[in-house]
């Protein structure tokens, strides 16, 4: 509790922060653990044995700071739109910022010293969250992150470590932070992405022109579903959600607009149906009220 007040009351000291959220995790529910995982502000670590843990939240959510996670800090700023250059700039300008008030252990010829080695070094983590449907779809996946690992990155699912890639998205990052400076790291994951984004770019290629029929029957099959079913689990519907997702890339489907997709993919997950309707949902409940959501939302049919 005393390295979370210390680490609380520099962090508030930065200009930045002064409007910031401080929350302590042992005075949250699990149902507000699992808010916050869903929207991908905390990790599936900060949610466990949350004594001593505390976690600052920019005023527009875009920053997140867990206090005694792994380790005493863990800074993460996420954005859309591949801006990788652009948020290491940032990250690493309050990093300077919260240096001066703060002592971080540091050795010189090792870099950061942090609790898992795999992060000593720079302690730096890029990651991209990808829509990779085309290489599910073509079975190419599995061999995209196998080479992945043989080139020191991994893969993740939706909400990070330890999970599943629900909706056909995974998430790249570096595996290793020692030996290469920040600039190297974000270079490095910039053209890793690239190459994995030609990839998914060809598999769809593949299949518009061997599977289009097949393809265009998926996409027009998770539409009706999402727009008539009664009951859907969340990872039935965030398949479903994907297949649309895939159609509006393609010019498939043309009178949904993509931003309402990214949105049901956060209003669906269990924890934000629950404090929607403010209160404990049983599977069914939430199912139902999932399934009642994407029909409203999708086609004005309740």
């Amino acid at each position: 509790e005393e390295v979370r007040e210390r680490i609380k009351s520099a962090i508030l000291k930065l200009e930045e922060f002064k409007k910031a959220f401080f929350i302590n995790m042992e005075d949250l529910s699990i149902l507000d653990k699992q808010f916050l995982l869903e929207r991908h502000l905390i990790s599936q670590e900060h949610m466990v044995n949350s004594s001593g843990k505390g976690l600052v939240i920019s005023f527009d959510e875009k920053i997140s700071i867990m206090i005694n996670e792994e380790d005493h800090i863990r800074f993460q700023i996420l954005e859309g739109g591949f801006k990788l250059d652009e948020l290491w700039e940032k990250i690493n300008y309050f990093d300077d910022c919260l240096s001066g008030y703060l002592s971080f252990a540091f050795l010189p010829n090792l870099g950061f010293l942090t609790s898992c080695p795999t992060n000593v070094g720079t302690g730096l983590r890029a990651s991209c969250m990808l829509h990779l449907p085309g290489l599910v779809m073509t079975k190419r996946i599995n061999k995209i992150l196998e080479l992945l690992a043989k080139l020191s990155f991994t893969s993740r699912g939706l909400f990070g470590e330890g999970t599943q890639a629900l909706g056909d998205f995974f998430q790249i990052s570096n595996q290793v932070s020692l030996g290469l400076s920040e600039k190297e790291l974000v270079e490095n994951l910039t053209g890793i992405v690239r190459q994995v984004k030609e990839q998914e770019e060809q598999a769809r290629q593949v299949l518009l022109k061997k599977q289009r029929i097949s393809l265009e029957d998926s996409i027009g099959r998770a539409l009706g579903i999402l727009k008539h079913a009664r009951l859907i689990t969340t990872r039935e519907a965030l398949r479903h959600l994907s297949l649309l997702y895939l159609g509006i890339d393609l010019g498939i489907i043309k009178d949904i607009p993509k931003q309402l997709i990214k949105d049901l993919f956060i209003k669906i997950q269990p924890a934000h149906l629950q404090k929607k309707e403010a209160r404990v949902l049983k599977e069914e409940e939430r199912d139902y009220i999932r399934a009642y959501i994407l029909r409203k939302e999708l086609s004005g049919d309740v």
